[in-house]
């Protein structure tokens, strides 16, 4: 009879890594083969900053010049007609083409709106499919090409209707685009980059939104159409490079159960551990994964999940509510740049220059920077620099411009951190979910500042009075949330919830 004593003792309990963890030794430092992937993958963010802003110049009102003699008036809905002529050919802008110039706020706006309305109605209807059917990948990929498919069939609109239904429909299609590139380029990487890489996005962004002014300048004396056929076609070709070439996220497809597919992809993309046989990986919690695939069969299951437990709620509630104001000021504020005695074109160029910074500041400092206190700070500087555009005179025109930037810079980086930080407050399960109704709130805020700027076409600055007020109203609302600089990504609602009741108890 062997001696009992003589076997070693194990332990009941061994403490078991979360899927993060387990994914972080395959995944290694950051690669070549993740850079790649991390900018492809956030290149989408070019075509959705300029499909957001297109309508600045597509939708501008051109400048005029009387024919006979105007006197002081400068309305030229107050001149009788064959008065006053458009400087350039009608079919430059749609306000110019469709005699849109005396229309009122509402049909003005209509087309701006609708694309936002749209983005919507696309977050409400695609919300979870990148969490539960479709994946990251072909939610992009379907994304990319509604979107861009939309704006080429938008240049044969033969009438302001027709136009504006184009752009709710284009508007349906980005409302995932950005989210699925955010997130599936962040599960792409180690924790030590996860942070650098979701600020790629932001220039790419940026870079998007620099491209516009030199489109609509080299194609300012041609038709409005071509505007959108520059930006349209390449998304479409870009689609074909997603198709082939970016990898799904090896994190959904763990937790989709579909472990062969994401050993493939770490084997793809891993610069540690290249010829492991990922055992580990392939038996890694397998009733747990299971019983999590079972909740997202259902296409709203992942929003339901997030309304069941009073953490989540309350910090949906408080991002949603801070991102509602920075969409409307994100927006709004380009948009609003026609109301500026300035030249369009350098005004445009000005405020996406300024995003660079905004920009650079994050990619080089979101390791070190609080999530809360920053967007706070940031939201609180914006709110305060677009009242005082409204508040100092007009013999200031410079200080306000400068007003202005500091105002949509400080915005800027806001909504950077508040991505990122959006990303770290939920779990994989429900973090493209999540970021989706975050976008969903932005788009919110975004439908109501067309007409905002629409109603302050007259009254110069007064629309970023308004601006002002709701980003400092809203941005208090940081403050109900947690901070999560240095933490890790969780997989499941109880692994979140049993670290936020951790935290609470500390």
């Amino acid at each position: 009879m062997a001696d009992s004593s003589s076997t070693p003792l194990l332990p009941k309990h061994l403490p078991v890594p979360s899927l993060d963890e387990t994914l972080e030794r395959y995944i290694g430092d950051f690669g070549w083969a993740q850079l790649f992937q991390a900018f492809l993958v956030s290149f989408a963010w070019v075509f959705d900053a300029q499909q957001i802003f297109i309508s600045i110049f597509t939708d501008a009102e051109p400048s005029w010049h009387c024919t006979e003699l105007c006197g002081s008036v400068s309305d030229v809905c107050q001149l009788p007609k064959g008065s006053w002529a458009w400087d350039r050919a009608a079919d430059t802008s749609i306000v110019s083409e469709w005699n849109l110039a005396c229309a009122g706020y509402f049909i003005k706006s209509l087309p701006a709106s609708s694309f936002f309305i749209g983005s919507l109605v696309g977050g409400l209807v695609l919300a979870t499919l990148a969490d539960t059917s479709l994946g990251r990948k072909n939610m992009l990929l379907v994304s990319c090409l509604l979107m861009s498919a939309a704006g080429t069939f938008t240049i044969f609109s033969p009438n302001l209707w027709i136009y504006s239904g184009l752009r709710f429909v284009s508007g349906i299609g980005r409302a995932p685009l950005v989210t699925c590139a955010l997130v599936l380029s962040t599960e792409l990487v180690g924790k030590r980059w996860r942070g650098q890489v979701g600020v790629i996005g932001f220039f790419f962004f940026t870079l998007g939104l620099l491209s516009l002014p030199v489109i609509a300048y080299l194609n300012r004396d041609s038709s409005w159409r071509y505007v959108y056929l520059s930006t349209s076609i390449p998304a479409l070709l870009y689609c074909f490079l997603v198709l082939f070439f970016v990898l799904e996220s090896p994190r959904w497809l763990m937790v989709r159960g579909r472990k062969e597919e994401a050993v493939a992809t770490l084997k793809s993309i891993g610069t540690v551990n290249i010829n492991s046989s990922f055992s580990d990986l392939m038996t890694f919690e397998e009733e747990e994964e299971e019983e999590e695939i079972s909740k997202n069969l259902n296409l709203f299951s992942a929003i339901s999940i997030l309304l069941e437990k009073r953490w989540a709620m309350q910090r949906l509630s408080a991002v949603m509510t801070v991102g509602f104001g920075m969409g409307m000021v994100y927006c709004g504020m380009p948009l609003a740049l026609g109301n500026m005695p300035f030249d369009l074109y350098w005004n445009v160029t000005f405020n996406a220059l300024s995003e660079l910074p905004a920009s650079l500041m994050a990619f080089l400092f979101i390791e070190r920077l609080s999530r809360k206190s920053s967007v706070l700070a940031f939201t609180m500087i914006s709110g305060v620099c677009s009242i005082m555009c409204v508040v100092i005179g007009e013999e200031w025109r410079t200080v306000k411009i400068g007003l202005e930037l500091v105002s949509y810079f400080s915005t800027c980086a806001a909504l950077d951190i508040l991505l990122i930080y959006n990303i770290e407050l939920f779990p994989t399960t429900v973090r493209n979910s999540a970021m989706a109704l975050l976008r969903q709130a932005l788009a919110l805020g975004a439908v109501f500042c067309p007409v905002i700027v629409e109603m302050g076409r007259g009254s110069g600055y007064l629309s970023y009075g308004v601006f002002g007020v709701v980003t400092i109203s809203c941005g208090l609302f940081v403050g109900c949330l947690p901070e999560t600089k240095g933490g890790r990504l969780c997989d499941t609602m109880e692994e979140e919830e049993n670290k936020h009741r951790a935290g609470s108890s500390a």
